[in-house]
């Protein structure tokens, strides 16, 4: 599997705050890439970096095979949504996404067989002629989305992309995402604060003040930095007993009784010796929010 995204040693200071110290790290073809951090961590300086809006001070950047050093080569394999929208506002949808395809030199029967699919996978028909700044903010993101796809580019940088969107929005923007990945190997790099879509990424790197605290698999993080619970709904009180005697947390109240253990072989254990005293129970595992707060001290929701 080939990395269509590599980066190594990057650096870019702003005077004496190290903005990007030294990280390294590499996207897979066709993965879904989860970048982490709080407003400030150096994530977007990054992505400015990789689509040629800032210059790095050292270190190499290389995506689709090619240095940052050529962008110009690099761009039309890329769509792009930032946090901020960079539509129109005084044009229609129809003619801000067929002015963003003309750009790719796409001819307009290209751009009609490419449009009709965005509009039926995001309910866009009613909103075509409508100028953007007539729509509303999820309405807005849609386009940005689909503006960004349009080319059928082979990565897609998505800078914050759901931030402020309802959840029926954010679904129908991750379903055509995801179908769009399925049916032409498309590569995400994404940052989110949405610890959900962080959970589905195929890697994960956590940058924390310019560096790169902990990076993997949801799963191997979880299990690196995140408590397992057996919530316990209903039980028998001797096992408060043992609790106590073996010093393991847990907290409990009217709805269930919350154990805390250090992973799930652990809480499986503990569930084995004692299964006797438990009737109904769940193995929770630790979450990606418990993950980010381990690694940095931080919560990332409280940034949002």
């Amino acid at each position: 599997m080939s990395h269509i995204i590599e980066i190594k040693n990057l650096k870019k200071y702003f005077g004496n705050t190290k903005a990007v110290d030294d990280i390294s790290f590499s996207v897979e073809e066709g993965y879904l890439f989860a970048f982490l951090g709080l407003n400030g961590a150096g994530k977007s300086t990054t992505i400015n970096i990789l689509v040629g809006v800032l210059k790095r001070d050292s270190g190499d950047c290389f995506v689709n095979d090619f240095s940052v050093d050529e962008i110009s080569k690099i761009l039309p394999s890329v769509g792009i949504v930032f946090q901020s929208s960079v539509l129109d506002k005084n044009l229609s949808v129809y003619d801000n996404l067929r002015y963003r395809a003309m750009l790719y030199g796409m001819d307009k029967k290209t751009f009609q067989e490419n449009l009709k699919y965005f509009i039926d996978k995001l309910e866009l028909k009613q909103i075509l002629k409508k100028p953007l700044d007539k729509l509303s903010g999820g309405q807005k993101r849609k386009v940005d989305i689909v503006r960004a796809l349009l080319h059928k580019p082979k990565i897609l940088i998505l800078d914050e992309p759901t931030t402020g969107l309802d959840p029926k929005t954010r679904k129908l923007v991750w379903d055509m995402i995801n179908d769009f990945r399925k049916n032409t190997n498309l590569t995400v790099l994404l940052t989110t604060h949405y610890m959900e879509e962080a959970s589905i990424a195929d890697n994960v790197v956590i940058i924390d003040g310019g560096k790169i605290v902990a990076q993997g698999s949801p799963i191997s993080l979880k299990n690196r930095f995140a408590n397992d619970y057996i919530k316990a709904y209903k039980y028998d009180k001797k096992i408060l007993e043992i609790l106590d005697k073996t010093n393991i947390l847990y907290k409990k109240d009217k709805k269930c009784l919350e154990i805390k253990f250090k992973n799930t072989n652990e809480a499986k254990n503990f569930l084995v010796e004692n299964n006797t005293l438990f009737k109904d129970i769940e193995i929770v595992k630790g979450s990606m929010d418990d993950v980010f707060l381990s690694v940095t001290g931080k919560e990332l929701k409280e940034n949002v």
